[in-house]
């Protein structure tokens, strides 16, 4: 098996994230696999292709160009003599099922958004029939797939798309008489939310709130909406909200933090969120995606409901009174994760899915 794994882009994070773990699987179960991007963007997610040995293809071309984007797609992966097409996110799906046929190429189709813009989502439902398999990555995902596409069970499976590593930097614990910190790691995107908590941080500062111990709060991530959040917060007066740009070693700010926040409007599986449980974090995040099956309530974090200001302002305040209790809850999140999320797991799903092609593909 040749499987021509294509993407929209190699930009940093979300999709991209996981694709030398998941590669690996496919790799290690005999099939060679190769990168296909339709186009560059941040080219921050390529350094970690390349390391895994995947040889990126990247088309110099842009977001809308379609059709410049599908002849590409169809003369590289039939130069590069693929046998499969394995495709992630909507534009590389909708290619992907739309040349699949025509090449004579079995179709296999990841999905990973809790949203769709109508029209995709319209025109992935017209086509779903051409995919030899759907894949969730998550529990909504794969319940969402079925629903919006029509993509019967016999061809839907679920691989969550997140395996937790042990090795990943531990968050230290919170010492009296030092600050909290909190943080989180994100495009500055309306979907992610970060108005909405500079909303709840400046309700709390009306309602007189005063935490035991003083705390600052650092967003890592670029993005559109910067200037606009960065106005949001000195307009609240939060001289304590700082958003810090991209953060090139993620792993090691989430290890210098107490409490991790995710206050999304929507997510899929939301991969960062999962690797601050298992550097041994409590997370507060919207009940969205699978933070709600992945957050253990009281336990190892809160969730709260999607752009609920006055939730998500209680839920600070319970947790930014209490900080003795975050480096206990932390350690539960990292056993939790470890334990639900280990590589066994992640591999024995990939590896049961890589047979189910082979047989199909027969």
């Amino acid at each position: 098996m040749r499987i021509a794994y294509v993407i929209n882009s190699v930009e940093g994070g979300g999709a991209s994230q996981p694709v030398p773990a998941i590669t690996r699987i496919l790799r290690e179960a005999g099939a060679e696999v190769r990168v296909f991007a339709l186009t560059p963007r941040d080219r921050r997610g390529l350094p970690a292709m390349v390391d895994a040995g995947l040889d990126p293809l990247v088309r110099e071309g842009g977001l809308t160009d379609h059709l410049a984007a599908a002849h590409w797609l169809q003369r590289s992966i039939t130069d590069w003599g693929a046998t499969h097409i394995w495709t992630s996110l909507s534009r590389a799906t909708i290619l992907g099922l739309i040349l699949g046929p025509r090449l004579g190429l079995p179709v296999i189709s990841w999905q990973h958004a809790a949203y769709l813009k109508p029209w995709n989502r319209r025109l992935m439902r017209l086509l779903q029939k051409r995919a030899m398999l759907w894949i969730g990555d998550s529990r909504l995902v794969t319940t969402l797939t079925a629903q919006r596409l029509a993509v019967p069970q016999d061809r839907l499976v679920c691989w969550p798309i997140f395996a937790a590593d042990a090795a990943l930097p531990q968050a230290h614990a919170w010492q009296p008489g030092t600050p909290l910190r909190i943080g989180s790691l994100g495009r500055l995107h309306p979907v992610k939310g970060y108005d909405v908590l500079i909303a709840a941080l400046a309700r709390l500062r009306a309602k007189g709130f005063a935490p035991p111990v003083p705390f600052d709060i650092r967003i890592a991530g670029d993005g559109a909406e910067r200037t606009r959040l960065e106005e949001l917060g000195r307009q609240a007066g939060l001289d304590n909200l700082h958003f810090t740009g991209f953060e090139p070693a993620p792993h090691q700010f989430l290890s210098t933090l107490h409490l991790y926040l995710q206050p999304s409007r929507s997510e899929g599986f939301c991969i960062a969120a999962h690797e601050a449980l298992t550097a041994g974090l409590p997370v507060i995040a919207s009940a969205v995606g699978e933070l709600p099956y992945s957050i253990r309530q009281q336990v190892t974090g809160l969730t709260v409901p999607a752009a609920d200001i006055d939730a998500l302002a209680d839920a600070l305040a319970r947790l930014l009174s209490a900080p003795k209790r975050l480096a206990q809850m932390g350690q539960a999140a990292r056993a939790d994760m470890l334990e639900r999320f280990s590589w066994d797991r992640f591999a024995a799903t990939g590896t049961a899915i890589m047979e189910r092609i082979r047989q199909a593909s027969a």
